[in-house]
């Protein structure tokens, strides 16, 4: 077998387990993969070529900043886990995507705010939406 093949059937094993994992592949899970990585994208170019990252004192590039960034993810990853295997247990379908989209929330927030260090120019109905998302997060709202 060419290398290319064992190369593909390995990629394929993976995805298949990590679709078994979570209880199918759906696209709000994928939609959760693609923000993070455009958050974590973001965040990076905040750091290493705008020097604003409010995530190390100088604002530049830090890899133990990164580095948490990347266990934040996986921990988000695993509760997405978590709650897909409570949807198995309890016989339900909704606890993993009420986890997921929050997750969804949390990244588009993120993303914003990096575009903001950045100086994309944002909308103010944005800017007003984000406010208040992050208003009822810090109020314990979120979800009720």
């Amino acid at each position: 077998m060419e290398i290319k093949g064992i190369i593909l059937a390995i990629c394929g094993v993976i995805g298949g387990a990590a679709s078994a994992i979570f209880g199918g592949w759906s696209a709000a899970l994928t939609t959760l993969c693609i923000f993070m990585a455009v958050d974590y994208f973001s965040g990076l170019t905040v750091a290493g070529v705008f020097k604003k990252s409010p995530h190390s004192e100088s604002g530049a590039l830090e890899s133990r900043a990164g580095l948490k960034g990347l266990f934040r993810k996986c921990a988000m990853l695993c509760f997405v886990l978590i709650a897909c295997r409570l949807d198995l247990v309890l016989g339900t379908g909704f606890i993993k995507d009420g986890v997921v989209t929050a997750f969804i929330c949390n990244e588009v927030i993120s993303i914003v705010e990096n575009a903001g260090l950045m100086g994309v120019p944002m909308p103010a109905v944005i800017r007003s939406a984000i406010e208040i998302l992050k208003k009822k997060i810090d109020d314990g709202e979120a979800g009720n």
